[in-house]
């Protein structure tokens, strides 16, 4: 069972995620990776996933600097993966020091942000739904929470451009999306 999701104010799941980084095992918790902190998380269906891997990630990737420029000390993003896996995508896509990705393997911390799906429809089993948020010692400051309303999966609002014009405290323009991400595709 998923717990309520969770809203600015509340504080992050206390977790632990086992990862892998350059093929070697590591384990974060929850205290590890919010605590004394502000950081950025963006959550994802899942590596190798079209979407995720043609414009989430290397957005979020892409723009880094700028995301930690704005104030933000680390770029998380999660999906329920294994750390294999996510070890192997983050090589895949190119992505060094600035995102770290976040294996949530069991769901734990999707579950406990309320935020686990059920994607048995296309083979995936329980997921975590797409979302990113602006986290200030462990206590959720902001939230960009795609709308569970739509079908399929969709991408409006948890792109790096969306949390860019947060972070600046600007309005959110399309074009943002667009320089931030320039692909698109689905799941």
């Amino acid at each position: 069972m998923t717990d309520r999701q969770r809203e600015p104010g509340d504080r992050v799941p206390d977790t632990t995620f086992k990862a892998r980084q350059h093929g070697e095992p590591v384990t974060f918790t929850s205290a590890d990776l919010f605590d004394n902190k502000r950081v950025v998380v963006f959550a994802l269906p899942g590596a190798f996933t079209p979407t995720c891997s043609s414009t989430h990630l290397p957005g979020f990737n892409a723009h880094a600097g700028r995301v930690k420029a704005s104030g933000i000390d680390a770029i998380y993003c999660l999906s329920v993966n294994d750390g294999f896996v996510m070890d192997a995508w983050a090589r895949d896509q190119g992505v060094g020091g600035d995102v770290v990705l976040l294996p949530d393997g069991n769901g734990d911390f999707s579950r406990g942000m309320g935020m686990l799906v059920d994607k048995t429809d296309l083979g995936f089993g329980d997921r975590s739904w797409r979302y990113a948020m602006v986290v200030d010692d462990g206590v959720i400051e902001e939230m960009f929470v795609e709308d569970r309303a739509k079908p399929g999966d969709p991408f409006d609002v948890s792109d790096a451009g969306t949390v860019l014009a947060y972070l600046e405290g600007r309005p959110h323009e399309p074009a943002d999306r667009d320089q931030a991400e320039p692909l698109s595709g689905s799941a």
